[in-house]
């Protein structure tokens, strides 16, 4: 999308925002019948069709609005509008609207292009489409079209891999295109078979993947910069192209969605693309233990106990708490064999995180203090929110086994995204900041682009505002 600081004559095609306040001042010098059907209201649209061409009338809503809100109505907008939308040189009139605003309102209008599958075939892809906008210097329109670009190339890869039906992801396609991102990016890229998983001690991980007709693919993709002294992210992804529930067979109702337990590896890929793309002065190691989690004559059985890579032993009593124990290891990998000043996992991880908070935010975990308030900020303000739990000793004695160091999951029928988390704790290698976010409710809901269910992109703006504004 070009965006352009200029204003010519005729313009077929115009983008005319609004707050409600700013719509009580302007009404007057227009006709007068338009208020009656736009009143500058939030996700309001009023189209004048006139000789010229044809004018958007966009309400945005109160003028106290968040940054975010001017990003949902420009996604609504560019999902709505689709079929009426012309790809030809568009001016955008909103003289309230500041730099942060106007970024945020062409991030929505491309982020808004996307289904699936994804191909840029909505006009604002288009060769022929630019915004012309003259409030900004045509320098700091080039920055704001770079990184909309950006991320949209980020959160739409995201959204696209989620979506996928489960046989268009197995993990050989997961792995192969991974290669060509790192290729593409200068990513170094590290793979680790079942072999190699086995030589290494990766035993948690090994266990989830020997029931897989697929071999192992613990990877690792290293973004780096050349600014010195810069600070290193350490981001592990869960990524289970499909969860069965191996042995402890999840309910038939609806499992069709399980294509999407690889949320958090989406997220960290997309905020991996945004990174290279934007240079960003910060190295990041990501962690994908990829893997299905499928049933087979060699599948994991409850009451195995496993070795995972830091040595401590597990007693699994529900192959369908899978997920914490390949985290375990990508946790526990990161932690020794690397430097870093964060660790930060994600992962579509409990029905309980999803009982507790619905679509409204995903459930967090930390022992810094700092990092915690950071990302509940940083969650407000990319409206990809974030809830604090506590961390206390009294539910480690819940994962206590008489066989094992630990057991995978408590019995009791309570807070089982507090157990995970106190789980996972324990194989973070004494790493002082860590948090672990449990996106289940948040990463694969319902969205603009689809009647089910679908891929969010949750994730991918909080750890790119984390990474680009932490100073």
């Amino acid at each position: 999308m070009k965006l352009i600081n200029k204003k010519n004559k005729n313009y077929t095609q115009v983008f005319h925002l609004f707050t409600e306040e700013e719509w009580t001042k302007a009404s007057k010098n227009f006709n007068k019948n338009i208020p009656t059907f736009f009143t500058g209201k939030k996700h309001e649209v009023f189209i004048n069709a006139h000789e010229e061409g044809i004018t958007y009338f966009i309400g945005l809503g109160k003028s106290t609005l968040q940054n975010f809100e001017v990003q949902q109505v420009a996604l609504k907008f560019s999902q709505t509008q689709k079929e009426k939308l012309q790809a030809v040189p568009t001016l955008v009139f909103a003289d309230f609207l500041n730099e942060k605003q106007f970024e945020e309102f062409v991030k929505g209008l491309l982020i808004g292009t996307y289904n699936y599958p994804f191909e840029k075939n909505h006009p604002f892809w288009n060769a022929k489409f630019e915004l012309h906008f003259e409030n900004l210097s045509q320098k700091k329109l080039d920055i704001i079209g770079q990184k909309a670009e950006a991320l949209s190339n980020g959160q739409l890869t995201c959204q696209d891999w989620m979506n996928k039906p489960a046989n268009l992801k197995k993990v050989d396609i997961f792995s192969s295109y991974l290669k060509n991102i790192a290729k593409k990016y200068e990513l170094k890229y590290t793979a680790f078979n079942r072999k190699k998983c086995e030589e290494l001690g990766l035993g948690a991980y090994l266990a989830v993947n020997q029931a897989s007709a697929h071999d192992a693919a613990f990877t690792i993709l290293e973004y780096k910069t050349t600014v010195k002294n810069a600070k290193t992210f350490g981001l592990v992804g869960k990524c289970v192209l499909f969860d069965t529930g191996g042995i402890s067979l999840k309910p038939f109702a609806n499992m069709h969605y399980m294509k999407s337990d690889m949320g958090g590896a989406t997220a960290v890929l997309g905020t991996l693309i945004y990174a290279a793309e934007m240079k960003l002065p910060v190295n990041i190691v990501a962690i994908l233990p990829i893997t299905d989690n499928a049933i087979s004559e060699k599948a994991l059985l409850p009451s195995d106990v496993i070795t995972a890579y830091n040595g401590k032993t597990i007693e699994v009593l529900d192959t369908d708490a899978e997920g914490r124990l390949i985290l375990a290891d990508g946790l526990s990998y990161l932690a020794k064999n690397y430097k870093t000043d964060f660790l930060i996992d994600l992962a579509t991880l409990t029905g309980s995180s999803v009982r507790m908070f619905g679509d409204t935010c995903a459930a967090m975990f930390s022992n810094d203090e700092d990092l915690k308030n950071l990302l509940i900020k940083t969650g407000d303000k990319t409206n990809q929110r974030l809830w604090n739990l506590p961390l206390w000793d009294i539910w480690k004695e819940d994962i206590q086994s008489d066989v094992a160091d630990l057991k995978n999951m408590s019995l009791k029928p309570v807070g089982d995204c507090i157990i995970a988390a106190k789980f996972l704790e324990q194989f973070i290698e004494d790493h002082p900041k860590w948090a672990h976010l449990d996106i289940a409710g948040v990463a694969f809901g319902n969205v603009g682009y689809a009647k089910e269910k679908a891929g969010t992109g949750y994730g991918v703006q909080l750890l790119i505002d984390l990474i680009e504004n932490y100073h």
